[in-house]
Order: structure tokens, then sequence, then C-alpha cells
């Protein structure tokens, strides 16, 4: 599609991007709304779950679809796509307990795999890696534009209307956007008619399902050492070596083992890894803080995370107009991880509004600066024909880097939190509830818990209902809990930030490699010289 005119190029950009649109709005609406959610359904202690379900099936999803879009062209996924994430959205807002919650999220992970896959690969058919910079920038910048948009309407949603609305509210835009791939989108060439790789596509399955089981039950369900999370990890490991002896013998695999061999691919991939490990395992339990520590309502706590994404925007726009001018990309890295790091250490620190604030707007910076390179750098060091499985791959490590980083750290939170709400219980300063009417302590105490301090109208209905001089005690219960809530989430921004640094030093093994002008592989100049002599013997022969 790279011969396309600039005008047919730009409307198919439209169209992705309302796709990409849809699929992102959709999932950060929930970002602020999420903890009041799980509470009403009474599913706290699944919270990680209506999470890692998503990524678990957006995952697998990413990765087989990856491959099949270079056989059979982006458009009939990219339609799949929506399709699946509509009915999941539906079905989402449709459910009454915890569990069909989870199911239906499944269900929109497989459609926003499908999505986010195909999008990215579908930029990388229409630009050159030079070009490309750009709109990959414009295209973080739509998932900046609905990270500001989401979570101040899913807060706002939340607090005033019923949560089902979340998942409905823009089902139109789903109509919209699949109508726009339909008509705007070139069907495409495509590739070599070929079998499909069925058993590497299974036992990929089969390794990636029982690790990330193993890293959500972990700590929670179950002990590290028992002997559920150990037969997971090992299932992983069986069916990891099977899927690399399968994929060496097979002759079309689903994800290629010599790409691996190509120290750019690797390198960022690890690193795009690491970082989403950091960045989704403390970013997730930014609600938490702003609503659970500061007490701050939904509604009001999508603006304390609006700066963050308000400034990605920005950044990430910046930063792929001066790749595609300059050609270059490590330096952004170099400057956008650092500034993520500093952006996570003050979160280890913050205790109030202005400070969550400055947080986020330093984070987003960093982000802005800094992700946009890696998927540009893995696409740049491919040739176009594996263009969608190193797309692929890139999302893979991701995916599972937010995924293992998200159970890591509610492992951490799990076992710290604990300890500081019993300590918060127990200390001198605790509430005394031996000088009130048992069965009203009993009921102060069924607030005790972390999930309580998400539902902010019930914590000030209850304290209302309560008698004038038992609401102090109420209060210091309350208060004892948003400090261990806050001194728990410290500790998890500080693992997060401990393995940001470990990704920024990666970044100075990553070699750059010049963003190409075409879709077409430079020739090396040992081929180039070989080219050239056989071209100068023919010469001389035909003078002869």
């Amino acid at each position: 599609m790279e011969h396309l005119s600039s005008k047919r190029k730009l409307s198919i950009m439209i169209a992705i991007m309302a796709a990409m649109l849809f699929a992102a709005i959709n999932q950060t609406i929930t970002s602020t709304a999420m903890p009041r959610i799980i509470a009403i359904l009474d599913g706290m202690d699944y919270y990680t779950w209506t999470i890692n379900i998503y990524l678990l099936t957006s995952t697998i999803a990413t990765v087989l679809v990856g491959k099949l879009s270079d056989m059979f062209g982006r458009k009939p996924f990219l339609l799949a796509g929506i399709l699946l994430f509509m009915v999941g959205a539906f079905l989402t807002g449709t459910s009454s307990d915890v569990y069909q919650f989870i199911i239906y999220r499944g269900i929109q992970g497989v459609g926003a795999g499908i999505i986010q896959s195909t999008a990215f690969t579908a930029v990388g058919d229409l630009f050159p890696p030079r070009e490309r910079g750009k709109w990959m920038g414009l295209m973080m910048a739509v998932f900046g534009f609905s990270s500001v948009l989401g979570p101040t309407l899913g807060g706002f949603l939340i607090d005033n209307m019923d949560w089902h609305w979340l998942f409905w509210i823009f089902l139109p835009l789903g109509v919209v956007a699949f109508v726009m791939i339909l008509t705007l989108f070139p069907k495409g060439k495509r590739g070599e008619s070929t079998s499909i790789d069925y058993l590497g596509s299974l036992l990929m399955t089969t390794t990636i399902v029982p690790l990330l089981l193993a890293f959500t039950w972990a700590g929670t369900e179950y002990d590290w050492g028992s002997s559920q999370i150990l037969g997971l990890l090992a299932g992983t490991v069986v069916s990891a070596l099977l899927f690399i002896f399968v994929e060496s013998k097979a002759k079309n695999p689903i994800l290629p083992l010599h790409l691996f061999k190509n120290s750019v691919v690797t390198i960022s991939n690890i690193i795009g890894f690491i970082m989403n490990f950091g960045m989704m395992g403390a970013m997730i339990y930014l609600s938490f803080f702003v609503q659970g520590v500061l007490g701050i309502s939904a509604t009001y706590a999508g603006y304390v995370t609006m700066p963050m994404s308000i400034v990605m925007v920005v950044a990430s726009a910046l930063t792929g107009q001066k790749m595609a001018k300059k050609g270059k990309y490590k330096r952004y890295a170099l400057i956008g991880i650092p500034i993520m790091i500093a952006g996570m250490t003050i979160m280890v620190f913050m205790n109030n509004v202005p400070m969550a604030v400055l947080s986020m707007i330093v984070f987003g910076l960093g982000l802005g600066l800094g992700m946009p390179v890696f998927s540009l750098a893995t696409q740049n060091a491919v040739s176009h024909t594996e263009l969608g499985v190193v797309t692929a791959s890139s999302q893979l490590f991701r995916n599972l880097g937010g995924t293992i980083g998200i159970a890591v750290m509610g492992t951490v939170m799990s076992n710290s939190l604990t300890k500081n709400l019993k300590e918060a219980l127990q200390s001198s300063s605790a509430p005394d509830f031996t000088q009130i009417d048992p069965k009203l302590a009993e009921q102060i105490l069924s607030f005790a818990n972390p999930q309580a301090l998400m539902n902010k109208p019930l914590l000030e209905q209850t304290q209302a209902s309560l008698p004038a001089d038992v609401q102090p005690v109420f209060l210091q219960m309350i208060e004892g809990i948003r400090d261990a809530l806050g001194q728990t989430l410290s500790s998890v921004f500080l693992t997060g930030t401990i393995v940001l640094v470990v990704a920024f030093v990666l970044v100075f093994f990553l070699k750059e490699l010049p963003l190409r002008t075409s879709n077409q592989m430079p020739v090396p100049e040992e081929a180039e010289q070989d080219l050239s002599n056989m071209k100068s013997s023919k010469l001389a022969v035909d003078k002869a």
C-alpha cells in the first residue's frame, strides 16, 4: 500500500485511528471506575483478574493474528477485532456478578488484541520507517486523547449513572469504525499461500496461559511454593520447550525464532517487557491511591491523572515528528526512560494532590518520549514480509510484561497491606472499640478493608447513619486504613521504579539502525559489491 496517493493514505489512517480510539476509549473509561464496579459486584478478591483476563486474551490474540495478517491481509482481522470488541463490551455491561464480568472482559481482550496488532502493522504497510515515526506518534496521541477523556468521563458516569453504561456508551463509535474500515481500507495482497502453524499456535497458548495463571495466583490464591504454582510453572517450561522445537521445524512458524537472532528485535522486546512490567504494575494502582488514600471521588480522580495523558499526547506527537525528520530514535529512549523513573520516584513519596499531579506530568513526559521508540525500532530492523509477526512479538512482550507486572505488584501489595492493616488496627493510636456498642463496633469493623475506601458514597452514607459520638471512631479507623494503604502503595511504586531502572540500562545496548526511507530492505554492502563485480564481469565479456 506504500504506492497509494497521500489523500488515500490519509483516509485510511483516519479509519485506523477511529478503530484505535474505539478500543482505547472503552479501555480507559473504566480505569477510574473499575474499583467501584468491582466493589459493587462484591468481587474485590478478583480485582487483578478483571485486569489480567483482558491482557491475557489480548496477548494471545495479538501474537496469533500477527502472522496470520501477514498471510491473509490486515482488513479481515481489523473488522473481526472491532466486531468482537463490540460484542464483549455489550456483554460486559450486562454482567450480574464478577464471574460474568471477567468472562466478557476476556472477549473484549480478544478484540482489543486483534485491533492493536493489525492497526500498528497497517501503518507499516502504508509508510516506510522514516515516515512511520510521525504516524506512530499520532497513534500514541490517540491513546493519549482517550486517556484524557476516558478516566474523567468514566468517573463522572460511575458517580451519576448506572455503571453498565460505561460499556455501552461508545458502541456507536464501534459501528462507525467498522463501516470506515469496511469502505476505506483496501483489501491488500495476500501473502504466500501456505499452511497455518496450528501446532505452534496451540503450544504458544499453552505456554502463555499457565505462565500468567501462575503469576496471577501466586501469593494470593496459593503460596509461591505450592504444588499448584509449581505445576503451572512446570507446564509453562514444558510447553515452551515443545514450542521452540516445533517452531524450529515448522515450514511457516507462527513466531519465527530467527527474529530473535536480530539484536534490535531482541533487546527492544526485552526493554518493552521490563518497561510494561514496571509501568503497568504500578500505574494500575494509581486509582487505588487517588480514591482510596486521598479520598477523591471517581469523578475528580480522572482530573488528577489527566495531566499525564495531555503531556504524553504532546510529547509522543513531537517525538514522532523528530524521529521522522532525523531518522534516529535511540536518543529519545535515553531521555524518556530516566524521566519516567523520576515521575515514578515522586509517586513513592506523594501524599497529596499537588504531588500526585506533578508525578503524572513528569511520568507522562517520559512516556511520550520513550514508548514510541521500540515498536519502530523492531519494524525497521526486519523485512516488510515479516512486519505483522515482528509487530506482534513486540506487543506480546509488552503485554506479558504488563500482565506479569500487575500480578507481581499485586502480590507485593497484598503482603504489605496485610502487615500494614494489622499495625493500623492494633497500634496505640488505633480507635478504641470497647467504649461503643458491640453491634456498632462490628458494623464499623466491616469497613476495615481497602475495598470500602473505593466506595466514597457508601462511606459518607454510613458515617451519617452512625450516632454523633461514634462518628469520630469511624473516621479514625478510616484514616488509619488510608495510611496503611498509602504505605503499601509506596512499596508498589518503589518496585516499579527499580524495574524501570533496569530497562534504562538495557537501552545502552540497543543498536541504532538508520530509519529506512522505503519498505524495501537495503542491500548489504557485501551483496552490493558482489552484484557490482558481476555486472563488471558481464560487461567485460560482452566487450570481448
